[in-house]
């Protein structure tokens, strides 16, 4: 996975665009890198999958 890629992903859960995305485990840490930047960074929510893949969302009310 690709910075844009990632980018490209994070404005699309942003936007509605897309519900959710699956990152894979072996992408994690570099998409984790570009989502920290994210200044709305607390309203992604991330969900462990079986496998070691997380499905993220985007939510309207940021987690504390």
């Amino acid at each position: 996975m690709t910075i844009d890629e990632i980018e490209n992903d994070i404005t699309f859960l942003r936007n509605g665009k897309l519900k959710r995305i699956r990152i894979q485990k072996e992408d994690f840490l570099t998409f984790r890198s570009e989502l920290i930047k994210q200044p709305d960074f607390k309203q992604f929510r991330g969900i462990a999958q079986h496998g070691g893949h997380i499905d993220y969302e985007y939510t309207e009310i940021p987690r504390s």
